[in-house]
């Protein structure tokens, strides 16, 4: 085995054009950036001093083709750095990163006069060492850094966006082309934050935006059906710190704040930049039909009360609704139970979709109970699947609601909740049909398993849908729905879809251009009890993504 020293030189100069020479030569020999040195070792150890230039941080790549080849760095004293090769094929690769403790030389060891190719097939400096910005969908965008490049001021792209409104929404030029059904979305932060993230929609993941080129314009993309509605925020420089993942993540809160150049928001009247979301509403988003109030609407009566559970414990509030004409004893009465009580009454405005239901004869006449939480604690104890809290709807609840005249008979009465609560009314419909004869699940919880959470999975997911494959079927029928951008929760809900379908449960499932939030839930709310309580003459309404 003999050893052919290649010097590499830690300097700035120019390459060189390799001029080759025997390896019987002295002289040394300059190896220039893609272009092989073939050569072979010599029987008598005479070999050429290989010179490149190089830096300290730069980044090298190559390769050295021959059998058996074996190459390693050493320092200008010959002691081993690191070894790039070793000896195994005929085409062997290697990188590395030039230290300051040059200058460096190759060795290269393998059988005697065995031939040898060695080329460097880039050298990258430290200076150009950057991530290369991401593919610009938007033209507005593109054409933005090309006029950075001659005259560097975005003071013109941001008095264009205040006076159009942001986000930035386009559909065409854009690259790759849209399909017709989609627009392309950009969301824009002006600043020099060390990072801003997008909190909300589409994504549901905390994406951070990208900063363009050096400029204070701050971005992200996502092309999006023009039938969604969207409520986002955003959150520069969120805190980082020493803390359990879950509360890395929740950390978004302390600076999540609506967008400043978007005057459209849901709640319309927020407190102040921190409350509330930024909503965009695309072209063809669903008209809201059922849920803006009607004078001319009569309105049904909230009392509200205070319940205290022998079972769980603990005591919450509890809202009864009662229409307008509400006859006790009607068979014909509908009864809706829904969790979260106080949010769908606040957020989604759930009573003012009862009476404009009713009044239309959309749906039956209903009474709704709205269950209230005693804390988030006990929510996300008592929500996910738990026996105890099924046996307080069912022993407890059902009965008081009786005392109070509320009742309906199974094939009219419905369970309903969203995230958690979906995840409830699926759970308690299934274990008691005797009651509900109808479970209505928005964006349930499906893929959740005892002892998961989100962010934290389970090591077996998805523990309700098998409880339902495993067991009898039972005369409960499922509405089910979930947002196209609340993956998790949209790919659960179609497996339990496919699971009820096999087990030969009625239902109905439909999937919406939306993500995870009372903001949505509030659009598609009076569908569900459309399908489960209307009348055959009344439609809910269609969406254009899937039904």
């Amino acid at each position: 085995m003999l050893l052919v020293a290649v010097a590499l030189i830690a300097c700035s100069s120019a390459v060189t054009t390799f001029a080759s020479e025997p390896a019987s030569s002295n002289a040394a020999t300059t190896l220039a950036i893609g272009e092989p040195l073939n050569d072979s070792l010599d029987a008598q150890g005479n070999s050429p001093t290989i010179v490149i230039p190089a830096s300290p941080g730069d980044f090298i790549r190559g390769a050295v083709d021959g059998e058996q080849l074996v190459l390693s760095l050493v320092d200008s004293t010959g002691n081993h750095i690191r070894q790039l090769t070793a000896g195994h094929g005929s085409t062997q690769t290697f990188m590395f990163v030039v230290g300051s403790e040059g200058p460096y030389a190759f060795s290269i060891s393998g059988p005697a006069k065995g031939e040898f190719s060695l080329t460097l097939r880039s050298s990258i400096p430290l200076a150009e060492q950057k991530a290369p910005q991401p593919e610009l969908q938007s033209p507005r965008l593109r054409q933005l850094q090309q006029d950075l490049l001659k005259y560097p001021s975005t003071d013109r792209f941001w008095s264009e966006i205040r006076a159009a409104g942001a986000p930035l929404v386009e559909s065409e030029a854009v690259m790759p082309p849209l399909p017709k059904s989609d627009v392309l979305v950009t969301f824009l932060w002006r600043g020099v934050q060390r990072n801003v993230r997008l909190f909300g929609a589409p994504s549901g993941d905390h994406d951070e935006l990208h900063r363009l080129g050096d400029s204070d314009v701050w971005y992200r993309s996502y092309r999006v059906p023009r039938s969604a509605r969207i409520d986002y925020r955003f959150a520069p420089d969120v805190p980082v710190f020493d803390g359990s993942p879950w509360e890395r993540r929740r950390a978004i809160l302390a600076t999540a704040q609506r967008d400043p150049l978007n005057k459209l928001c849901f709640p319309a009247d927020p407190v102040d930049i921190y409350d509330g979301s930024s909503v965009v509403e695309l072209p063809d988003a669903p008209h809201p039909s059922w849920i803006e109030p009607n004078p001319e609407t009569p309105r049904g009566a909230i009392t509200r009360h205070r319940l205290t559970s022998e079972t769980l414990g603990n005591t919450r509030d509890i809202h009864l609704y009662r229409p307008v004409g509400y006859r006790p004893g009607d068979p014909e009465n509908g009864l809706l139970v829904v969790f979260d009580g106080d949010k769908y009454l606040q957020q989604i405005d759930a009573a003012t979709i009862l009476d404009n239901l009713i009044a239309a004869k959309a749906i039956r006449t209903t009474a709704a109970i709205f269950v209230s939480n005693p804390s988030p604690e006990s929510r996300s104890v008592e929500l996910p699947c738990n026996p105890d809290f099924a046996n307080f709807i069912a022993s407890e609840l059902i009965p008081w609601a009786k005392g109070q005249e509320i009742t309906a008979s199974p094939a009219n009465s419905v369970i309903a909740g969203a995230s958690y609560g979906g995840l409830a009314a699926a759970f308690i419909g299934h274990a008691h049909p005797e009651i509900f004869g109808n479970a209505y699940c928005q964006s349930g919880s499906f893929w959740w398993s005892p002892g998961s959470r989100p962010t934290l999975p389970a090591s077996e997911p998805e523990w309700l849908a098998r409880q339902i494959a495993d067991a009898p079927r039972q005369p409960t029928r499922f509405h089910l729905e979930a947002g196209e951008f609340e993956v998790d929760i949209l790919n659960s809900t179609r497996h339990l879809r496919d699971v009820l379908t096999a087990k030969g449960y009625t239902l109905t499932h439909r999937e919406y251009a939306s993500s995870h939030g009372y903001f949505y839930w509030r659009y598609t709310f009076a569908n569900g009890l459309i399908d489960l309580l209307g009348s055959s003459t009344v439609a809910s309404t269609p969406d254009p993504v899937t039904q």
